[in-house]
């Protein structure tokens, strides 16, 4: 097994992880290995961390398009939390006083189809709000803090009217942690079920910004070694999801606008039917 190296590989990862703390490696698992793949690691409901994800965007998906996600998470027994998150990102672009905030974190996000930047800012919500804002009790603004905002304003130079904003899932999610004696990092994995029963399963390591170069090299040749097939529908959670609930936000007035139609088409049969029935009888 030979790798590209020398004069020519020096820094190369290095300079692509500039300003990003840590690294996280993620692989998606193809469908048909997903039943497998918990089995082998004794994957259940029974010992995973169980989540419900909403994501808050516009129909036309106007916020992912501009590199800017907003979610909220519930984690069934634990914290509750909102994050707002820029990928793609440039790490100079963003402010250093938001450092300061245990839950904001500048870090690479690596996968067989190249290495992108992110910056996120998370806050926790008291519970109950998650669900009162997914059924219209609550305004979607609520859930986002007052340093929220400001980040977002800063580093995207906009505002976002959160008014505009529609509830996007809940998504179900089946998260764990768990160890191979034949990778030297945790591994975590995440099960994501649309409202359409489609799945997604992802694995994923962390690393220091340090460890970049040989966490990505090992942990992609580990999937390699252990059988994981390369998923050639490989695309993020989050576009995975973010497709299936826009499009279906966007085909309800169209499903709504038919009903009404057909009814009023069988209201109009219907007194055609007695019109009729009335002249017999006269």
């Amino acid at each position: 097994m030979t790798v590209e190296r020398g004069v020519q590989t020096r820094g190369r990862v290095a300079r692509a992880m500039t300003g990003a703390d840590a690294i996280e490696i993620k692989a998606t698992i193809p469908d048909r290995q997903i039943k497998a793949a918990l089995k082998r690691y004794g994957l259940t409901p029974n010992n995973d961390e169980e989540r419900y994800i909403y994501f808050f965007d516009t129909p036309a998906l106007e916020l992912h398009e501009a590199g800017i996600i907003v979610r909220a998470r519930r984690t069934v027994g634990d914290v509750h939390d909102s994050t707002v998150k820029f990928r793609p990102v440039d790490p100079a672009s963003v402010g250093k006083e938001w450092r300061k905030y245990r839950d904001f974190k500048i870090e690479a996000d690596a996968s067989e189809k190249g290495l992108v930047k992110s910056a996120s800012f998370s806050r926790p919500v008291e519970k109950g709000l998650i669900k009162s804002v997914a059924t219209g009790k609550r305004q979607v603004r609520d859930l986002i803090t007052r340093e929220q905002r400001a980040f977002i304003e800063k580093t995207a130079n906009r505002k976002i009217d959160f008014d505009r904003l529609t509830v996007l899932g809940p998504l179900r999610a089946h998260r764990w942690q768990f160890e191979d004696p034949a990778c030297p990092w945790q591994i975590t994995g995440e099960l994501w079920i649309r409202q359409d029963g489609q799945r997604m399963l992802e694995a994923s390591i962390k690393a220091p910004a340090v460890q970049a170069a040989v966490a990505t090299a090992g942990f992609m040749a580990f999937l390699a070694e252990v059988g994981a097939d390369k998923d050639n529908e490989q695309q993020t959670k989050t576009r995975w999801a973010l497709s299936y609930y826009a499009g279906k936000h966007a085909t309800a007035p169209r499903r709504a606008a038919a009903k009404s139609r057909s009814k009023a088409a069988g209201a109009k049969k219907a007194a055609e039917s007695t019109t009729r029935s009335t002249k017999k009888k006269r």
